[in-house]
């Protein structure tokens, strides 16, 4: 999996499951710590091939880091069996909250 920072978006690429998960844990820990942190950043994931509930984790993760540090986080392009593993744990509203206006 590789992570591509380009402006304030964050371009995923791969597969984001217990096999890649400690690194890329690792990876967004450096990239949360960087002086430069823009206040929105935006997770794209639509060139992710594949998922396991340790994406949940890792999405769940983010949030709480963007938190942390006050920082706004948009997930684009989720992949329909990651929103369904999310909704199956009961945490699809943690990871991609509805908007205002937005049809269910």
């Amino acid at each position: 999996m590789n992570a591509l920072a380009n402006g304030e978006v964050l371009r995923l690429t791969g597969a984001l499951d217990f096999g890649s998960a400690s690194a890329v844990l690792a990876e967004s820990a450096k990239f949360a710590a960087r002086d430069d942190l823009p206040e929105r950043l935006t997770i794209d994931f639509s060139a992710i091939t594949a998922v396991d509930s340790s994406a949940v984790a890792l999405l769940l993760e983010w949030r709480r880091l963007a938190l942390e540090h006050g920082k706004a986080l948009d997930f684009v392009n989720l992949p329909p069996n990651l929103l369904a593993l999310a909704r199956l744990y009961g945490v699809a509203e943690l990871i991609q909250p509805s908007r205002p206006g937005a049809a269910p």
